[in-house]
C-alpha cells in the first residue's frame, strides 16, 4: 500500500520524527552553549595562546610583567621589616589579653602567651630612612626602590591554605592562580617560552612542601597553567628531543598529530584540544629556547658576581638570574619560591640564615633590572604567606595572619616609602590595612586590568581573582 504525504498517519509520523529530532538538536545546541559558557567564559580565546582576552587593556599599564618572590614558610615581620621597640621592652612579660582574646592562633593555643623581643637589630637605610633588619644588608641598600607594606593581612593561618589564598584569592583548592589569571588576561609576549614560569629553592629553615596546584589554572583553560622549571639539571622534564630523533622527523610527527587533533576538535568542539595543539607546538619550540635560556655563558663576570652565583646550582640567587632572563624573553609571570622561613624555634639565627640565602639574589635582581631599564615596567613583589606572632614559641614564633610585612618595587610602584602599620606589639594591622585581595587588585591595576572586569564564567557564576573583594591602593602608585 502506497502512503502519500496527505495521509494522516504519515503526517503524524513525520511530525513525531521532526519534533524528536528537533528536540535532540535543540538539546545539543543548549548543551554546547553551556559547555562553551563553562569552558571559555563567553570570551574568545587568545590567538595562538599569545593574546590575552583583555583587548584593549582597561587603562594604560605601568607594568608589563610580574616577578613574585615567594618567601614560603612565613617570614617573621618582627625580625625583618617591622621593628617594635615596645615589644623589646616587654620581652618575657605576659602578652596582654586585649591583643589576643578571641583571635585565631595556630600552635600556641592553650599555652601561656609571653612577649618575645625582636631578635635582630634594625637601622635606617637610604634617603627614605626606612627601618630594615640587619639580615638584609644588600636589600637595605635599595631601600629607596622599595615600598614596604607593614599592614598586610590574610585569612588562613596554616601554610598550605595560606599559600592557596595568596595565590588564588581563596582557600578553596582548584581555583586559578594569579599567574594563570594574568596570562589569561594579558597573554604572553614570548612565542618560545610559557607565559607563566615557576622555580623553587630551599634552605635556612624547615622547608614546607609546595604543591603544583599552587600554580594551577583551575577552571581556566589549561594553557594558562604555570610551568615549573627545575633550577638544576634539565629545567623541563621530557622537553629534550629523544636521542636519535632529528628535528625534521619530529616536526613531521607533530604535524600529523596536530592534523588529527584538528579533526577531533572539529567533531567535538572541545576547547582543550586547542590547548593540546598549542602546548605540543610550544614544547617543540622550547627544545631550542630552554637550553639557550639556561646557558648563562653569555653573562659577564660582573653580573655573576652581582648575583653571587655561577648559575645552575639550584639556589635562589641562580633562580633570580634566570628570572631576569625569562623577563627579557617576554615571560609574563615569574614566581620564585624559597622554602625556608618556617621558624617555630631559633628565630634569631634562623631568620639570619634564610635571609642570607635570598638577600644578595633579591638585591641583584632589582639592580640588574634597573641597569637594563626594565625595573620601571617589571613589578617585583616580596612576600610570605603570613607573618609570625609577637608571642614566643620557645625561642621561635608561631604563624600569624593579623599583621605582617611585604614589599613591592618597580612597575609603577612608589619607591622609598612605607605603608600601613601594626600596633605597638606587631600583632594587629591597625593603619591602612592591606589585605591579600588589595595586593591582587593593585597588581592587576598596574598591568592595565580592572580587577572587577577580569572575570570567567564557571558553573553559572562570574569568578575573578579578587572574588567580591579588593581595592586598588592608589597611594602606592608612582
Amino acid at each position: 500500500m502506497t502512503m502519500h504525504l496527505s495521509d494522516p498517519v504519515l503526517q503524524a509520523i513525520c511530525r513525531r520524527t521532526f519534533l524528536s529530532q528537533a528536540r535532540m538538536g535543540l538539546g545539543s545546541a543548549a548543551l554546547w552553549s553551556l559547555l562553551r559558557d563553562e569552558s571559555i567564559g563567553g570570551e574568545s580565546l587568545p590567538d595562538g595562546g599569545s593574546r590575552g582576552i583583555v583587548q584593549p587593556l582597561h587603562h594604560p599599564p605601568r607594568a608589563k610583567r610580574v616577578i613574585f618572590l615567594c618567601q614560603a614558610g612565613g617570614p617573621s615581620h618582627l625580625e625583618t621589616f617591622d621593628y617594635k621597640p615596645k615589644l623589646a621592652e616587654m620581652d618575657g612579660q605576659p602578652m596582654p589579653e586585649s591583643f589576643t582574646k578571641g583571635q585565631p592562633i595556630a600552635q600556641l593555643q592553650n599555652n601561656e602567651l609571653r612577649c618575645l623581643a625582636p631578635q635582630r637589630s634594625f637601622k635606617k637605610y637610604g634617603q627614605s630612612g626606612q627601618m630594615i633588619s640587619d639580615v638584609f644588608p644588600h636589600t637595605g641598600e635599595l631601600a629607596d626602590e622599595l615600598c614596604i607594606v607593614r599592614s598586610a593581612q590574610t585569612n588562613q593561618i596554616n601554610h598550605d591554605p595560606a599559600h592557596t589564598f595568596m595565590n588564588t584569592g581563596t582557600q578553596i583548592s582548584g581555583r586559578p592562580s594569579m599567574g594563570s589569571w594574568l596570562t589569561y588576561g594579558l597573554g604572553s609576549e614570548s612565542d618560545n617560552l610559557p607565559g607563566f614560569v615557576v622555580m623553587t629553592s630551599v634552605g635556612g629553615g624547615q622547608s614546607q612542601p609546595i604543591a603544583a596546584r599552587q600554580w594551577h589554572s583551575g577552571f581556566l583553560p589549561s594553557r594558562y597553567q604555570g610551568v615549573q622549571f627545575r633550577s638544576a639539571g634539565d629545567p623541563v622534564l621530557y622537553v629534550s628531543r629523544p636521542q636519535g630523533v632529528a628535528a625534521g622527523p619530529q616536526q613531521d610527527v607533530l604535524t600529523a598529530v596536530t592534523e588529527l587533533n584538528r579533526l577531533r576538535e572539529a567533531t567535538t568542539g572541545d576547547p582543550e584540544i586547542e590547548t593540546r595543539i598549542a602546548q605540543y607546538e610550544l614544547a617543540f619550540r622550547m627544545q631550542r629556547s630552554v637550553p639557550e635560556l639556561m646557558d648563562i655563558s653569555d653573562e659577564p663576570a660582573h653580573i655573576l658576581d652581582l648575583y653571587g652565583t655561577t648559575g645552575g646550582d639550584g639556589s635562589f640567587a641562580s633562580n633570580c638570574l634566570l628570572a631576569r632572563r625569562l623577563a627579557e624573553r617576554g615571560v609574563r609571570f615569574i614566581q620564585l619560591y624559597h622554602r625556608g622561613w618556617d621558624h617555630h624555634g631559633g628565630v634569631k639565627d634562623g631568620v639570619a640564615k634564610t635571609a642570607g640565602l635570598v638577600d644578595q639574589g633579591t638585591a641583584a635582581l632589582l639592580t640588574d633590572l634597573k641597569q637594563r631599564d626594565m625595573l620601571k615596567d617589571t613589578l617585583v613583589i616580596w612576600s610570605g604567606e603570613f607573618g609570625r606572632t609577637p608571642m614566643a614559641q620557645g625561642n621561635g614564633r608561631d604563624h600569624h595572619i593579623k599583621g605582617f610585612s611585604l614589599w613591592m618595587a618597580g612597575g609603577g610602584i612608589r619607591g622609598g616609602m612605607s605603608w600601613g602599620a601594626t600596633d605597638e606589639l606587631g600583632y594587629h594591622a591597625v593603619d591602612n590595612v592591606f589585605h591579600v585581595h588589595d595586593l591582587h587588585a593593585t597588581m592587576l591595576h598596574l598591568l592595565g586590568i580592572d580587577h572587577k572586569r577580569l572575570t570567567y564564567r564557571f558553573q553559572g557564576r562570574d569568578f575573578r581573582l579578587t572574588d567580591v573583594h579588593g581595592r586598588v591602593v592608589q597611594p602606592l602608585l608612582a
